[in-house]
């Protein structure tokens, strides 16, 4: 085994902090800059010091091991492109202000790059010419940049961060489906040998595009993701993600609709209020703008609008609420008053729950008047059903109807099957067996590195500090000089040894600081064992202790060493 270098932090760029810095919001940030693991530059940008790039070097380390093993080659193209790949594609309009656009000195429009789909099509495109040249899955490991409106939560949301996107290249749908089976065991073999607690859920595929697509999320409070999942079945799915089938149900015996005067219930709360009737018997309905055109929005009343749906159905247009302005010159759209039956020049679509033969109270499109009994498909129609609900804890589940849990985690990696989109756009093609030309199908693949990293110490760290997985720790061993001058000689002598084993070794040998700090440190920095060279040192006695279980064995040296290098 090869000699390991001894880290000692006598020389170590890094300093401990006893306080949580005062913008720190999730446990992540608190406890990386409070290790001495990363500090911030600006707002959503972030500089790894020495421990810090050792840990996020071993989450590359496991990455391309595993993207290696499925036959992956790993390139890695410019962060600063050209404009026009991505105005082929739409995306240049379509990422909006989250996009960093640049000018050179000659007026030339490039970007940062948030994700590289084009580049890699491209790059595809000048390679390969035929079909002996596919399949191909080309990977790199590269900054990605996004300006976030709200950089926040340290590293988990910034504006510069780390992340492995891979790109399969495929003839046909088949092939496509295998490169996305091969990723999708590789995430799992990635995320095991991490130690993240993940789980897989459907997604959306939003500004990507394609068909298929998958999130591994890890459970964390600190996540900005929701997403559901079945204690009964094996269904799960951000919240985004999750839909339901339209059924329909027997409106035959409704009587006729007809309209109630409700002076002064201009929302539903009153509305309910007024009749006696619960929220979950009326007709919610919002208006937008996409695209300049009004879209009405049907939910029962009891549920919310989940704006992130209704944007991912629209996307790439933009949706906007509507304004007092837009029912100027519209005596069909009463504020307060909308029902569906009898807009005029409407888009109406409507969540599944409103299903045909379904009846409702709903806005008459009359000043302080409702209707009841306004049936679904008999009263008025619904141009697409789409489900914009936001999903509440112990709704049914799709698969199987038991109540579903909702959960906050973090998005760690996300798998897409992209088909033709990119391909099409840019006209990439190869001649086939038969000598035609064949339009190329694709798959995008990305894992969040920096990410990573903040979702392991979130659901690993304690009530003392950062406690790594093995894998990606800094370290194997944290040899910590209670000291004295004896126990210094004994630490380093100690440490010489592991290292020769190759063991890695972070070696407290500070002068001047006191026992208590080197331990409250040691805890704080998260290596998977502590050594210390303490009061038994004289007689070639050390105290090793497990960092995760607190276990601690008092053991001489040759013990210690004989266990460490096992």
């Amino acid at each position: 085994m090869a000699n390991a270098p001894v880290q000692r932090m006598s020389q170590l760029m890094a300093k401990t902090l006893r306080d949580d810095p005062a913008d720190a919001e999730v446990l992540s940030h608190k406890l990386l800059v409070r290790a001495g693991y990363v500090r911030r530059t600006a707002a959503g940008i972030w500089s790894w010091l020495p421990l810090g790039k050792k840990v996020l070097a071993n989450v590359e380390r496991v990455v391309r091991e595993e993207m290696d093993a499925i036959g992956a080659q790993e390139v890695l193209l410019p962060a600063v492109l050209p404009r026009e790949p991505y105005e082929a594609t739409g995306r240049w309009e379509e990422y909006g202000p989250e996009l960093f656009r640049l000018q050179d000195r000659k007026g030339g429009g490039y970007l940062l790059g948030p994700t590289h789909e084009e580049i890699f099509t491209l790059l595809v495109k000048d390679q390969a010419s035929s079909y002996k040249d596919l399949p191909v899955i080309l990977y790199q490991i590269q900054n990605k940049y996004r300006d976030e409106a709200r950089p926040r939560a340290g590293i988990l949301r910034g504006r510069e961060f780390l992340m492995k996107d891979s790109y399969s290249f495929d003839l046909d749908d088949e092939g496509l489906s295998q490169s996305y089976a091969l990723h999708r065991q590789a995430y799992q073999r990635i995320f095991e040998r991490l130690g993240l607690d993940y789980r897989i859920c459907a997604a959306t595929a939003g500004a990507m595009g394609g068909s298929k697509s998958e999130e591994f999320l890890a459970p964390a409070e600190a996540g900005e993701d929701v997403f559901a999942d079945c204690p009964h079945c094996d269904f799960a799915a951000n919240t985004e993600a999750v839909s339901y089938e339209v059924r329909p149900v027997d409106g035959s015996a409704v009587p006729a609709a007809e309209d109630i005067p409700t002076p002064d219930t201009p929302t539903i709360e009153t509305l309910a209020a007024s009749l006696g009737v619960p929220a979950s018997a009326t007709l919610k309905n919002l208006l937008v703008k996409v695209g300049g055109e009004i879209v009405a929005v049907g939910v029962p009343g009891d549920r919310e609008v989940d704006m992130g749906k209704v944007e991912a159905h629209f996307a790439p247009a933009a949706v906007e609420l509507v304004t007092a302005e837009d029912f100027v010159g519209r005596p069909d759209l009463v504020r307060g008053y909308v029902g569906p039956q009898g807009l005029e020049k409407v888009r109406y679509i409507a969540d599944p729950r409103v299903a045909p033969g379904t009846a409702w109270i709903t806005g008459a499109n009359k000043a302080d008047t409702h209707a009841k009994n306004v049936v679904a498909g008999r009263d008025f129609e619904v141009d697409e059903y789409v489900d914009v609900v936001v999903v509440e804890e112990g709704d049914p589940c799709p698969k199987c109807g038991t109540g579903l849990r909702l959960d906050r985690a973090i998005e760690i990696g996300h798998i897409f099957q992209l088909g033709r989109k990119y391909a099409d756009a840019l006209k990439l093609d190869v001649l086939g067996q038969n000598g035609k030309p064949v339009r190329v199908t694709m798959g995008s693949y990305g894992i969040g590195v920096s990410r990573a990293v903040a979702a392991l110490a979130e659901q690993t760290a304690d009530d003392k500090g950062l406690c790594w997985p093995k894998e990606i720790a800094p370290a194997d061993v944290h040899v910590v000089a209670a000291g004295k001058a004896l126990q210094t000689e004994l630490a380093l002598e100690v440490s010489q040894k592991l290292a020769a084993a190759g063991v890695r070794v972070l070696v407290d040998d500070r002068a001047g600081v006191s026992p208590g700090v080197k331990f409250t440190d040691s805890e704080l920095i998260g290596v998977p064992q502590i050594l210390v060279a303490g009061r038994r040192s004289a007689e070639g006695v050390v105290e090793l202790k497990d960092r995760r279980t607190g276990e601690r064995e008092e053991l001489t040296v040759d013990e210690a060493i004989a266990r460490l290098t096992a």
